[in-house]
């Protein structure tokens, strides 16, 4: 039994241990499920964190489910394609790095800035032959993941998109994409540079000396010889980044609007004239003998200058360029002008002046001749040369015109009437004078030149001779003229009067001149014979007359005759009164304008009336003095007489004072207008 109740016992302790124990285990499970319950809680938020990673994790792990082969390629796609990116990447942090440098002032250090420059050139071709390589490695591995699964769609749509809009960049050409307008930036600096060089060191040229005409110096180049070596290493560059055009535009503007400011002080403003705006050549020759010496400064100093300089700056790059840029600055800053003006003189209205006058322009123009052709000889100055040829054209043909009708409007002259003074006509004088500047050092070979040259283009010879032979015939031309003008006259004194004007005139204005000498010691010595032939046939049948009115005849003094003898002498004195004044009336209008013909042929009228008057008056002016009535016998006085007699024969300015003007165009002295035909020359 007590067997039985220890074992009873025993069993007991055992089911209250395990009751213990199981109350512990079941305590702990709860502080277990307490705390997994809290953990649960807490790891709610962290597990939809998880969920939401999933994707990407299973992106990531995805190469694991992909082929082996293909997964043990993808290393070297990879590299390859990020070499080249990484290398692109590098440049462009240089690129980067250069940027404050080529946005500061190049003036403060330009050698510097252009090798900065360089350097940025040298990286945007780099990247401009390597980003496009870089861009196809990054697609072709695209291709390669996407086509073998090792990679998230989503993940390579975005570099898809991304290689696109590189892609497209590359294809679209602007360097810009490139540097982000750096190198743009940078050539705008070096432009303004350029032009602040030209600018700042490009001084009007003032012209030399009052002597110009006699000076053939040539302008040194206006740039010192630093400012175009600047000049030209900005070139350098501009040139390599296509920007010559701009280049070029900046220099023809700043220099041409040099050489403008140096022309405009010489007044310029005569270039601008039209043909209607004077009535001929006459009117603008001083205009022509400044325009002569004004392009000779402009050509042998400012565009000789130019010239050089265009060379100097332009050299490297060729010819045609720096010819091209040449031309343009001498047509806009002025020669189209002076040929402009050239050519409205050679459309003026023809007149012998007119020839003197194109005879200066071809002397001008013939002056410049060497100079033109090199100056202006390049195929780009094609307008200046065609302007050129045109006006030297120009003046040949309207000189050659104008000489050979000469001798046709001089005989056309013979029918016209003769002065009504009996002077020397303007034509007579003005051609006389006219052939001696032909015939002179200064327009002879000019002239001859000319007609050789028309001859030329007629396929005609032409010999000095000719040019001789027509100027005789002028003169004789004259000659005839004046034979028939003598026998015009109705009244055979003036007529005298006239002949020995001009006979006087052609021997005095021509002995020991060009002319002269021309026509010869005969021809020269019958013309003052005939002077003094028609001076001693005007005296006797005019003032000659008179003193054979004061006859003496019957007036012997005898006891108881002196009633008669007053009589007698009152109407003596009353026809030389008469006769006196009528003939001092007619030739009061009438003119010896060479001083010392009218001076002689006073006097000589002086000694033939003076000494017969001043006798008779002596004689018999007591006679009428006491009579009431004595004036109207004894009319003048012995001085009254004198001064009136040397006041005969006056030119009209020299008796009503000083005389202003000159005849214009054709218009001669005697009335007669030597444009009465639309050739007219004279």
């Amino acid at each position: 039994m007590d067997q039985s109740a220890n074992g009873n016992d025993s069993k007991s302790n055992n089911c209250i241990d395990k009751l213990i124990a199981a109350k512990k285990s079941l305590k702990l499970s709860l502080e277990k499920s307490k705390t997994l319950g809290l953990a649960l809680e807490k790891a709610g938020p962290r597990l939809e964190e998880i969920n939401q990673r999933l994707p990407s994790l299973e992106a990531a792990v995805r190469p694991i489910r992909a082929d082996k082969d293909a997964l043990s390629a993808v290393g070297g796609h990879i590299n390859r394609a990020v070499g080249p990116a990484a290398a692109v990447l590098k440049v462009f942090d240089a690129v980067h790095g250069l940027e404050k440098s080529l946005l500061s002032d190049p003036r403060n250090d330009l050698p510097g800035y252009l090798s900065v420059l360089k350097r940025l050139e040298e990286a945007l071709r780099f990247l401009g032959d390597n980003c496009g390589l870089a861009i196809q490695w990054l697609e072709d591995i695209v291709e390669y993941l996407e086509d073998n699964r090792v990679a998230d769609g989503r993940y390579l749509l975005n570099l898809k998109k991304a290689l696109k809009g590189l892609r497209e960049l590359q294809n679209d050409g602007q360097r810009v994409h490139l540097d982000g307008g750096l190198l743009d930036a940078a050539l705008d600096k070096l432009e303004n540079e350029f032009r602040r060089l030209l600018t700042e060191h490009s001084v009007p040229l003032p012209m030399p000396s009052p002597s110009l005409g006699e000076q053939a110096c040539i302008a040194p180049s206006p740039l010192p010889v630093t400012v175009i070596q600047k000049l030209q290493a900005i070139l350098g560059r501009l040139i390599a980044n296509k920007r010559l055009e701009k280049c070029i535009s900046i220099y023809i503007e700043v220099r041409s609007s040099n050489v403008r400011a140096s022309l405009q002080a010489l007044n310029l403003d005569y270039l601008e004239i039209s043909v209607s705006e004077f009535n001929d050549v006459q009117s603008i020759e001083g205009y022509i003998g400044q325009w002569g010496k004004h392009l000779e400064f402009a050509v042998k100093h400012l565009f000789e200058a130019e010239f050089k300089l265009c060379n100097d700056v332009f050299e490297r790059i060729g010819l045609d360029v720096w010819m091209g840029c040449f031309a343009k600055i001498a047509a806009q800053a002025g020669i189209l002008a002076f040929l402009q003006f050239g050519k409205t003189v050679t459309d003026s209205k023809k007149d012998p002046i007119k020839l003197l006058k194109l005879l200066d322009i071809f002397a001008s123009l013939n002056k410049l001749r060497l100079d033109f052709n090199r100056l202006f000889g390049g195929a780009a100055c094609a307008e200046i040369q065609n302007l050129t040829r045109d006006l030297i054209r120009r003046v040949i043909e309207g000189a050659a015109e104008i000489f050979w009708e000469l001798l046709v409007q001089v005989e056309l002259q013979r029918q016209s009437p003769p002065p009504q003074d009996g002077g020397v006509p303007r034509l007579v004088s003005f051609v006389t004078d006219y052939c001696n500047k032909l015939l002179s050092d200064d327009y002879k070979p000019i002239l001859t030149q000319v007609l050789v040259i028309h001859r030329s283009w007629k396929h005609e010879k032409f010999q000095e001779k000719i040019l001789v032979s027509e100027i005789l015939k002028i003169i004789k031309a004259i000659d005839l003229n004046l034979e028939t003008w003598v026998k015009a006259y109705d009244d055979a004194t003036l007529s005298c009067l006239f002949a020995m004007n001009n006979h006087w005139h052609l021997y005095k204005y021509l002995k020991g001149t060009k002319l002269g000498e021309l026509m010869g010691d005969s021809w020269l010595k019958e013309h003052e014979q005939y002077k003094e032939y028609y001076s001693t046939v005007f005296l006797r049948e005019s003032w000659g007359k008179l003193p054979g009115h004061l006859s003496r005849e019957g007036l012997i003094l005898f006891s108881g005759g002196r009633a008669t003898a007053r009589d007698l002498v009152k109407k003596r004195l009353k026809t030389f009164n008469e006769a006196f004044g009528e003939m001092y009336k007619k030739q009061s209008g009438w003119v010896i304008s060479e001083r010392d013909l009218r001076e002689k042929t006073c006097q000589l009228i002086v000694q033939t009336v003076l000494p017969v008057y001043r006798s008779y008056m002596q004689n018999y002016g007591p006679l009428v003095e006491q009579d009431a009535s004595s004036s109207k016998y004894a009319k003048y006085t012995v001085q009254g007489l004198e001064q009136m007699l040397l006041a005969l024969f006056l030119p009209r300015r020299e008796r009503y004072g000083s005389f202003k003007g000159r005849p214009t165009g054709g218009k001669l002295d005697n009335g007669v207008d030597l444009r009465r035909t639309a050739s007219a020359v004279v």
